[in-house]
This record gives C-alpha cells, structure tokens and sequence, in this order.
C-alpha cells in the first residue's frame, strides 16, 4: 500500500511501534557492547529513552505531526539514559523542529525532519566519532533526502533508507578499530535500525500491541500549613498561540504574584508564577490562545520530600553512586543528594534534575562518576534554572577526590578547576568480570572472566580475582604513588578485602592502604590510587 503523507495518528503508531521492536531486540543490541563488563548497556539504554518517548506520544489525543513529535521529543529528552539515549534524544528533537507548524508528513518534509535530527545530534556531540549511530542517522538522512527527490512513496522511501543504513551499518567496523577487533557493529547503530524497522512495520500493517500497564508516579502528600508564604500557588501553563505579545503579558500578571518566568515567542509563550490567584492568571493566558500543559500546585500543600521556604545556601553537590558503602561516603563528605545508578542502572536527565530541584541550592556540582552518565548530566543541567556545573568524572575515586578538593568558601570557578585538577590526579582500577564472549584489543575473553580495568581500559584477563587484583595495581602504582585505597563490593567478605590490603601494603610498601566497605555490585573491587 502506498501512503503518501502520514498524519499525527500514524506518526504516534510508528513511535510505538518502534519502541516494541528495540524493547524485542533490546539484548541482540546489549550483545553489540564491545565493553564485556556489566555496564550500562546501550540497548537497554535506548529502550528505557524510548518507553519514556512512547509514553509521552500516548497522552496525545487527537493530535497532529507536529504535536506528536513535540512529545517525542520530550518524552526521550526527559527518559534519555546513557550516551545513546541522550544521543537517540537529540534525533528525536532534531526532528521534531522539523515537525513544527505541520499537519501531515510527505516524503520530502520526511526526509528532511531526518536531516534536520541529524545535525542536531551532531551538534549535541562535541566530538562526533564516525562508525557510531552518528554515521548512521546522517547516512540514511542523506539517502531520505535523495529518495525524497524521486519517490513519492513514504513505505518504499524508508524500505530503501533501512536497506542503505544496514549497508553502512556494516561497514563500521571498517571506521573503528575497537568494533573491528570485537567482530562486531556498532550498537548504537544497530538500535536505531530497530527504530526504523518498527516505524515501517507501523506504516505497512503490522499490529500494534497495546500496553496494558501505565508506569505510576508515586507522590506522598504532607500538610505544611506553612503560612509564611506569601503566595500560595504554583502556576505553570504554556500558551500556544499565533501573536502572542509576551512583553505585554508580563505586565499584566506581574503584580498577580511573584517568582514570574515568562518566556517564548509570539507562537509559544512559557508562563511560571508564584500567586494567590491563578484563575486570574489563566485567565490573561487564555486571551492570548490555547493553554496546555497546566498545572497548579498549592505551596502550602508540599511533597513530603521538598524542601521548606528558606534562603538558598551557596552550594549543593550531586553524586552518582551504586552501593550502599559508597553512597554513605559520599553523604559523610557532605555531598546533598546520591542518585542510586552507575553500572548497569544509568539514571535518566529526569532522575538527575529531579535532584537538582530537589536542593535549595544557589550553585550545584554534579558528579556523574561515569563516563555513560556525563551527557545526561549536561542535558539536566540546560533544564535547570540553577547554576549547575558539571565536573566530567567517570569513576568513583574520581568523584571522591573531587568532592574532597571541594571548599564551601571557595568561589565557583575556583572550586570547579580544583575540582578537575583533583579528578585527573587519580587513577581508577576496578575488578570485574566478563559478561560476554569477545575480542578486546587482540585480548580473547571468554564470559566469566576475571577482569582489571584501568581508567577504562581493559589490561588483565583471568581466572582469579586477588590475582587480577596485583596485576592490576602494577599497571597503575608507580614511584609517585602515595595512597591505595580499595572500595570492596557486596559480594566480597571483609576478612577476604582486609587480606587482600595487607598483601597490597607488603607489595607496594612505600605506600599507604586503606580500605573501606563500598558495597557496589559487579565490581568486586574499586581501586583508588593517587
């Protein structure tokens, strides 16, 4: 069947389609990991970024292509877990602003919302690497826009984009040595084709499945009664209009309270206002065009878990943390707010500005404590109204050692580059095992492996793990090496860690061992040197 233009309906379909056949296929994706540890991995990623999506596209009613795909992007930029879910994010919004002012899709303006997704996921990336789903969405928008040129078709037009990304797919393995060495394409990549493959299944036939489960969001009402606020009511709502005049509107409501953000252009205006009126606020709102997105909440009324009316202190500190011991070392050195996550559970840019709110804070660090989380990081700090700064570490030591070179009385560009400084002087070991057969680096490592990983970078492969362990710290310790610090996991004993930092400090005797209890999962041991 030939289908010319798509409409809103259609595009949600395609959405939801595409999110069943990656959740289908998810682990075939998982399996591309080149990395063998159990990590955040990227099918699992890309999938939880894309229910996010679906959901949002759900609560469309009756909408058109455009509304449909302002949802979508939302929906994976709010759920974006991982590198590749952010990525998959910023396709999403690429394509989105495509989308704007649009009823229906045809071929041309399809292929050109592919266009416009791929530059903006190049533009998100400060260093785009080719052989990545980068390569892969330029190289099908690229073919949509030739298609779209001389075919009328949007089934055969995404037949052929589909044939063309597999064909490059392929090929990536020729643009990284790493995929090359593993014998395998990029994952990335390969989630994206999925996604293409359920939008054309949508389009040509195939059933959707309808979810029968709704995820719940959990909120528990506690009565402050706080009558020290002078306005009581939170009011949000964004206009959707063809000549709003938002200078105008802000005078008119600027005495209907306080806390007034209003932003936007003369066809989307974003209003926010502390007041103890908002029908009088919604009201002018209205006069202007279509209200959505409303919400009002009753101060007075707060979650359990907000923060009471007090001035902003000057600073708050993020952390990204998995294990109990760990999670309480970073509270011990003041850190406000540990978001559970890390290794195999990447916290999502809603979960991670969730805690930006969540801290009444002028100035906040986040610490991401992994290099699959930094860009999620980035994406909630450009949500945050506060100033968030983001210090890139990848490890724990490294996130640690931050906080530590972290002073209260310090100005914020001061604290930020000691707070760098900090992170590059400490080297990362960890003892993990392999989740996969592969070939890393003309390394053969069977599923089971014991395996010692050096600021990311797999140098040991066996069989035992106090071996791996030594072999490990003599590829990190040197002469300028002062202290080893050894976080044990939950599945280590702590007579077993004790043992293991009396062997180390008989090793490496001109330095000092300590050994603390981290707790994490996975990784049997976290070792910090500096």
């Amino acid at each position: 069947m030939k289908i010319k233009y798509i409409d809103g309906k259609q595009l949600k379909n395609m959405v939801v389609r595409g999110c069943q056949v990656l959740e289908r296929n998810k682990k075939f994706v998982d399996d591309l990991n080149v990395f063998p540890v159990p990590d955040g991995d990227t099918g699992t990623n890309m999938s939880l970024t894309m229910n996010s999506a679906k959901d949002e596209v759900e609560s469309v009613v009756n909408g058109n292509v455009e509304a449909v795909a302002k949802a979508l992007a939302n929906g994976s930029l709010m759920g974006a877990r991982g590198n590749s879910g952010v990525i998959l994010s910023q396709i999403f919004r690429g394509f989105s602003k495509a989308c704007k002012g649009k009823e229906t899709l045809d071929v041309g303006d399809f292929a050109k919302a592919l266009h416009m997704a791929s530059d903006t996921a190049y533009g998100a990336v400060m260093k785009p690497i080719e052989g990545t789903i980068l390569t892969i969405i330029r190289s099908v928008s690229e073919r949509a826009m030739e298609i779209g040129e001389i075919e009328e078709d949007i089934c055969r037009m995404l037949e052929m984009v589909i044939d063309h990304g597999e064909e490059v797919l392929s090929k990536t393995p020729d643009m990284l040595k790493v995929l090359k060495e593993a014998g395998v394409v990029d994952a990335g990549g390969k989630g994206l084709i999925f996604i293409l493959n359920g939008f054309y299944e949508a389009l040509t036939g195939k059933i959707i499945i309808e979810e029968t489960t709704k995820r719940e969001k959990k909120s528990n009402l506690k009565i402050h009664g706080d009558k020290s606020i002078q306005f009581g009511y939170c009011t949000e709502f964004i206009i959707k209009s063809t000549n709003a005049n938002v200078e105008n509107l802000k005078k008119k409501i600027m005495n209907m309270g306080d806390s007034m953000l209003v932003v936007g252009d003369e066809n989307l205006v974003k209003v926010h206002i502390h007041t103890n009126n908002p029908g009088n606020v919604i009201e002018e709102g209205l006069k202007l065009g279509q209200l959505v997105d409303v919400k009002i909440d009753n101060m007075r009324y707060q979650h359990e878990n907000r923060l009471e009316k007090k001035d902003l202190k000057k600073y708050g500190i993020v952390a990204v943390a998995m294990g109990e011991g760990i999670e309480n070392i970073f509270k011990d050195i003041n850190v406000d707010k540990v978001i559970a996550g890390g290794q195999t559970m990447n916290p999502s840019t809603q979960d991670i500005k969730e805690a930006l709110d969540s801290i009444n804070a002028e100035n906040i660090f986040i610490l991401p404590n992994n290099s699959n989380i930094i860009l999620a990081a980035n994406q909630a700090k450009a949500l945050s109204e506060k100033n968030v700064i983001v210090i890139p570490t990848k490890t724990i030591p490294q996130g640690i050692g931050a906080v530590v070179a972290y002073n209260p009385e310090n100005e914020v560009d001061v604290n930020e580059k000691n707070m760098n400084l900090a992170m590059k002087d400490i080297k990362t070991g960890q003892i993990t095992y392999s989740v996969r057969e592969t070939t890393f680096k003309d390394i053969d490592i069977k599923k089971g492996d014991i395996l010692g990983i050096s600021d990311g970078e797999i140098v040991t492969v066996g069989s035992e793990i106090e071996n791996e362990s030594h072999k490990l710290l003599k590829n990190i310790v040197d002469e300028d090496s002062e202290i080893i610090t050894l976080f044990y996991g939950s599945d280590i004993e702590k007579e077993r860690a004790d043992k293991l930092a009396e062997e180390i400090e008989e090793e490496f005797e001109d330095c000092d061992v300590e050994v603390y209890y981290g707790g994490q999962p996975l990784y049997y041991y976290i070792f910090s040197v500096e």
